[in-house]
């Protein structure tokens, strides 16, 4: 699938979902719009509960909403099939977690080249762009241990390196430092954002914290299931 370079990223129009918990309906999202151009760094905003995990999971194919339109790289998303769905994720999807979520069986440089040879990477090229992205996350050298052997931070390194090294067009990051005290976390917002706009990535980022907004074109706050622009 390839892109027209000249249509917005991401588009929602009119999107509503909500889920039924104990016998009550929660309406998340309410004929929610939003558009996003290419190379663009959002930052999304919103108490626990209000929707910004819901709003990622929508965007990347991996739920569906109630009514309205998904659309990204010109595709509405719910109309493809889910193998349509899933050779797009790993091509033109980085997701970062809060939770990290590497495989502690795996050392570093395994972890890396995984998503290079699901879609299909020669073992060699791929060890060679892991050795490469982890120089670029300041990782030297840490390609033979195990997550478990190193920091948080340096583990949400390996998770950023990971998310990026298929160079992929857009990256969804949810809380991604939420487990890391606030110095830790600074570098991993500055370090995501260089390597993002480096590559004219386009950045979606759910988060709690404050002190990225500096950093991002836009900010919206998700309220009362609609997107409220408040700028950065």
């Amino acid at each position: 699938m390839k892109a027209d370079r000249q249509t917005p990223h991401v588009v929602l129009q009119a999107v509503s979902k909500s889920y039924r918990s104990r016998g009550r309906s929660s309406q998340v999202l309410d004929s929610a719009d939003l558009t996003i151009q290419r190379g663009e760094f959002v930052v999304l905003l919103g108490r626990s509960g209000s929707g910004k995990s819901t709003l990622l999971n929508l965007i990347a194919g991996l739920d569906t909403p109630d009514a309205g339109l998904v659309q990204v790289d010109g595709y509405h998303v719910s109309a493809l099939s889910e193998h349509e769905r899933s050779l797009w994720r790993r091509q033109a999807l980085g997701v970062i977690f809060q939770a990290f979520n590497l495989i502690p069986t795996l050392t570093v440089a395994e972890n890396l080249r995984l998503p290079l040879e699901l879609r299909g990477d020669e073992r060699r090229q791929a060890a060679m762009a892991a050795r490469t992205q982890l120089a670029a996350v300041g990782l030297s050298g840490a390609d033979t241990a195990f997550p478990d052997e190193l920091s948080g931070g340096e583990q949400q390194r390996v998770a950023v390196a990971r998310a990026l090294i298929h160079r992929p067009s857009l990256v969804l990051a949810d809380e991604p430092t939420g487990n890391l005290d606030l110095a830790t976390a600074s570098q991993i917002l500055e370090l995501l954002d260089d390597l993002c706009r480096a590559e004219g990535m386009t950045l979606i980022m759910a988060t709690h914290a404050r002190e990225v907004m500096g950093l991002a074109d836009r900010v919206l706050r998700i309220e009362s299931g609609q997107l409220v622009e408040e700028g950065a």
